[in-house]
């Protein structure tokens, strides 16, 4: 027997499973990032807290909150896995990411309209500690469980649907945890380097940026869905 004949077979088996892998990492990356953005009462938090007591600090307060976003992630994962296990046909994919777009646009929206700055406090003498600081901002996210909708909408237009083996799983929600630090270390990185150029109209125009990118990728991914549009990409 020809050993290529064994040997192509597990290296398309393997290439096809790097892919797979790649994807589910890159679609979390975003999902982790798309998330994090908005200036909700979390964001306003990092943002004062970066300016006020340091980048260590607005880092903790940003990871409090990438793994509240990871539990609701896995609660929204294990959702949807159940729920794609019964949509393989096309056309019920088709609505579910209609009605994902549609969610995205909502949020979009909402962000674009919504004034971060009323929710700002004035500063306390205190810092506290690195670890007070991480839970305090676990908790601030953790209180808002209509993030699951934005999950939803996102894993539904992604197709973001996690294996059932263990290393898929880990690679699945820790791709989105990383997408979320990814998004807080840049912040607090220009924080620091602008945080005295920095103030609430700069704040207010940051959400309508952030509004309107989201808003322009929901009516992107309708267009594509709708007219059926597929781009050979890794999405």
């Amino acid at each position: 027997m020809d050993p290529l004949h064994i040997i192509e077979p597990q290296l398309i088996n393997i290439w096809a499973e790097f892919q797979s892998t790649f994807q589910l990492v890159l679609k979390g990356l975003i999902i982790g990032i798309i998330v994090s953005a908005p200036m909700g009462p979390t964001g306003i938090l990092c943002l004062q807290r970066t300016i006020n007591k340091g980048r260590d600090y607005g880092l903790v307060t940003g990871a409090g909150a990438a793994t509240s976003d990871l539990l609701y992630a896995a609660v929204t994962g294990f959702g949807m896995s159940f729920v794609m296990d019964f949509i393989d046909h096309p056309e019920n994919i088709f609505w579910l990411k209609v009605i994902g777009s549609a969610l995205l646009l909502i949020f979009g929206i909402i962000t674009f309209r919504s004034d971060p700055t009323k929710s700002m406090h004035k500063p306390s003498g205190q810092k506290g500690t690195l670890l007070h600081n991480y839970i305090s901002a676990f908790f601030v996210t953790f209180a808002n469980p209509l993030i699951i909708f934005l999950f939803i909408a996102l894993f539904a237009q992604l197709t973001f649907v996690v294996p059932t083996n263990f290393f898929g799983l880990v690679f699945g929600f820790m791709s989105i945890f990383a997408g979320a630090m990814l998004w807080w270390l840049g912040l607090t990185y220009g924080l620091t380097r602008m945080k005295h150029s920095v103030g609430t109209d700069g704040i207010v125009i940051m959400n309508r940026v952030i509004g309107s990118i989201v808003i322009a990728i929901s009516i992107i991914y309708a267009f594509t869905t709708i007219f059926k549009i597929s781009f050979k990409f890794y999405l």
